[in-house]
């Protein structure tokens, strides 16, 4: 998506790590593939007609890419113990391969045993712009369920400008500080040409930091890319599980490579026949429908900022939006070492991380406590930096900067200007009266970028291929349900696997039904019947 605040995955780190903790037991039911259907769902596959077809490349390797996909990767000792790491070389320019090298790092942790080897499992956490090799290291590599683990090399490559693989940098950390802290809701001229001068400088900053890269990161390279890991690691096909961005990266795999296609998991999909505004509109809708559960959560709570019980999630929102407000002419105190105060823009991301997972709900509560009955924005400040990745040094992951160049490069700009947002600003308000407004400004970043765009909305069939799981959670924020079923439905293979929840995807966050249907995909290859519920 095209915003700053676009597709990203929050389970990393000690996140990943809590998550993997919290697992609760729930029941699932299976139906028929009918159950996917209804109003919302034929509206969505019919604007999916009108989107082009993404082509399948040929069977054969083309010559000039047989030396790329005969390498020999050199696995060195790395990061955490048990890890082994290598660098992958990939084309730069696939239309021109003889004009210079990408270097990819790529991280793995052998089959631990018992029971036969199946190959290398290929994870990705999404963003675009998170580190895959990071969250191999910090869950996927000694989270993931243990027989899998036992039978799979797990492994991990940073896509191209993430991370490890020759990152795209575009400010350093007291411009990020700057660059978060503007104000995304201007109401006035003055205000409006600050966000634009803001939005001018991140990507003139991208533009000065990786010139030739930053042409080349798209997420069919990024996919052209895993096709060369997955020959220089000796699969004949791609075994895969990818989340939230990381299911377009799979999809476009399958799309390029069908007759290469093992088992792919798709967790949190989304839909690559949208345009980037329609996009951006559906995850704000998303976000309220996440919010909406928080609020009727919260408000049943004595420690409940927004209100008591009786209160309506439409006052509570009104309510958070009336903080937002304030905040808007009256940053509070946070607590910060570098003198940052908690702005509308800050707390507005920090809510907005916390509707990712609902076990985040608690800590949510206590920071808008603090920061509206004590004046202390520290927790909420804290939950937006979680989002950013800046660490306590005020030094900044470059998830942000890959985030923009992976966007702004697969689709065009979601606004061409402010006036256009301004138009739609009432279509967002109404997809979002809480995050509406702000998420709608935040679309218009990518009318600045340096780079034209190479990608367009597109379908993905893959004809041909073995059956993919598709996941969709039904009050996903960040992935509305309706992607799920729109993926399901162009995929010709697709196997639509439902949880009917709470948070941004489902495999490894509680659902034993979840997780027994996609491990018995992994491990023994059955597919789950197309339309399969869980809760």
């Amino acid at each position: 998506m095209h915003t700053r605040r676009s597709l990203r995955r929050t389970r990393t780190g000690a996140a990943a790590t809590l998550l993997a903790a919290a697992l609760l037991l729930t029941a699932c039911s299976a139906e028929g593939a009918s159950s996917s259907a209804g109003p919302a769902a034929e509206a969505t596959r019919a604007s999916a007609t009108a989107a082009p077809v993404l082509a399948a490349l040929p069977r054969s390797v083309p010559s000039a890419l047989v030396p790329y996909y005969g390498q020999k990767l050199r696995w060195r000792d790395c990061g955490a113990p048990d890890f082994q790491c290598a660098t992958l070389k990939a084309p730069l320019d696939y239309a021109k391969p003889s004009e210079g090298d990408v270097r990819l790092a790529v991280a793995r942790r052998k089959a631990t045993g018992p029971g036969k080897r199946l190959g290398s499992l290929l994870v990705n956490p999404g963003g675009p712009g998170g580190s895959a090799v990071g969250y191999l290291q910090q869950y996927a590599g000694i989270g993931y369920p243990a027989e899998v683990r036992a039978r799979y090399d797990m492994v991990a490559v940073d896509p191209r400008g993430v991370a490890r693989s020759e990152p795209v940098k575009c400010l350093d950390g007291p411009q990020m500080d700057a660059y978060t802290q503007t104000d995304v809701t201007p109401d006035d001229d003055k205000e409006t040409d600050g966000l634009v001068d803001s939005y001018k400088g991140f990507a003139e900053g991208c533009g000065a930091s990786a010139p030739k890269l930053l042409r080349h990161v798209s997420t069919v390279e990024a996919a052209r890319d895993m096709d060369i890991l997955r020959a220089v690691l000796g699969d004949g096909k791609l075994t895969y599980v990818g989340a939230s961005y990381g299911t377009l990266l799979g999809a476009t795999y399958a799309g390029l490579f069908p007759d290469r296609v093992g088992r792919l998991v798709l967790d949190g999909a989304m839909d690559p026949s949208l345009p980037a505004r329609r996009l951006n509109r559906e995850q704000t809708a998303g976000f309220e429908t996440a919010f909406q559960s928080f609020a009727k959560d919260c408000v049943r709570r004595s420690d409940c900022p927004l209100g008591g019980p009786g209160t309506t999630p439409a006052r509570a929102g009104q309510n958070l939006k009336a903080f937002f407000d304030r905040l808007d002419t009256r940053p509070i105190p946070a607590g910060d070492s570098a003198g940052r105060r908690l702005t509308e823009s800050l707390a507005t991301t920090g809510v907005i991380t916390a509707m990712y997972d609902e076990g985040a709900w608690q800590q949510l509560r206590e920071a808008l406590t603090s920061a509206m009955k004590r004046n202390d924005g520290a927790g909420l400040l804290a939950l937006s930096d979680s989002y950013y990745e800046r660490g306590p040094d005020g030094t900044y992951s470059n998830l942000m900067s890959a985030n923009a160049a992976v966007n702004c490069l697969d689709l065009p700009a979601a606004f061409s200007s402010p006036e256009e947002v301004r138009k739609d600003l009432p279509a967002f308000e109404k997809a979002s009266p809480v995050f509406g407004e702000s998420l709608a400004w935040a679309s218009l970043s990518c009318a600045y970028w340096p780079v034209k765009p190479t990608g367009e909305p597109h379908r993905i069939q893959a004809e041909g291929a073995a059956p993919i799981v598709v996941v969709g959670t039904t009050r996903d924020p960040a992935t509305p349900y309706r992607w799920a079923r729109s993926l399901a439905a162009q995929l010709s293979s697709a196997r639509l696997l439902t949880y009917d929840g709470d948070g941004h995807t489902a495999y490894g966050r509680g659902s034993s039904c979840i997780d027994s249907t996609i491990n018995a995909y992994l491990l023994r290859g059955t597919a789950p019947a197309n339309g399969k519920r869980c809760s």
